[in-house]
């Protein structure tokens, strides 16, 4: 026999099942990662005691200033996002929510996710050191140049690289002293690809006292966002734009390309 209920017991019967699944909702792991603004390099500089660019077989001169890539810092394959991360990352500048295929597109194993990053570095640094060379008609099989950078995977640095074998190269200083930092991929052709996580990496860059940020154009709006305060953006589209957008920049002629 069933027992009647009251209007207040009715609601509340029914509330049960809606509190269940909020939460479920509010404790179930979700399919994203949190993102903070990462670690910069100067490509011009050191890294953990090693010259970031070594060049041989050509000579080089002196760089001022610095030229830093950027990256971002994720939460791993395998961590639990919650829906109180993601609705806190909405309130906090220095935090993002990304979808996590977009984060680790090689899937959820870790050592096969560290190998596909550093398979990105290698080809991002092959395709950075052809660019250049190629911007600077060089050779090549008659110069020998080496990247390293430790702890960094991904393509995101390539433009970076590319920049920093121009600048001891080539004659000149790309920077005039300035901290210039960025962050884009680089074809072996030159041209300069989107890479995501912009708005974090400008934070990255202004925390580490650049002025100058170089964006790959099609993220301008993503960059504008939450810009740092005291950073300026160039947009960049290829290797070639990017130097005499740098070299108008320093010389204070020509025109230097705004978001």
């Amino acid at each position: 026999m069933l027992s009647r209920l009251t209007r207040p017991q009715a609601l509340a019967a029914c509330g049960l099942p809606v509190v269940a699944l909020l939460a479920t909702a509010v404790f179930a792991p979700l399919p994203f990662s949190v993102a903070r603004p990462g670690l910069t390099a100067d490509v011009l500089g050191r890294n953990q005691g090693a010259p970031v660019i070594t060049i041989k077989g050509a000579p080089t001169h002196e760089t001022s200033g610095q030229l830093r890539m950027t990256t971002i810092e994720a939460t791993g394959p395998d961590a639990s996002v919650k829906l109180g991360d993601v609705l806190g990352s909405w309130f906090d500048t220095d935090r993002a929510v990304m979808p996590r295929d977009a984060v680790y597109p090689s899937g959820d194993d870790v050592k096969e996710i560290e190998e596909y990053n550093e398979e990105q570095m290698r080809e991002s640094q092959d395709a950075a050191t052809t660019a250049a060379l190629a911007h600077l008609d060089l050779d090549e099989a008659d110069v020998d140049v080496e990247l390293r950078l430790e702890d960094v995977g991904g393509p995101s640095a390539g433009l970076l690289f590319s920049l920093g074998i121009v600048d001891k190269l080539g004659a000149g200083d790309l920077t005039g002293g300035r901290v210039i930092a960025g962050t884009g991929t680089i074809s072996t052709g030159g041209k300069v690809g989107a890479v995501g996580g912009v708005p974090l990496k400008t934070q990255a860059a202004r925390r580490d006292g650049a002025t100058v940020f170089l964006v790959p154009k099609a993220e301008c709006s993503d960059a504008r966002a939450e810009l740092p305060k005291g950073l300026r953006l160039i947009p960049v589209t290829t290797l070639d734009g990017a130097v005499d957008s740098l070299k108008a920049l320093e010389t204070g002629k020509g025109k230097v390309p705004t978001c």
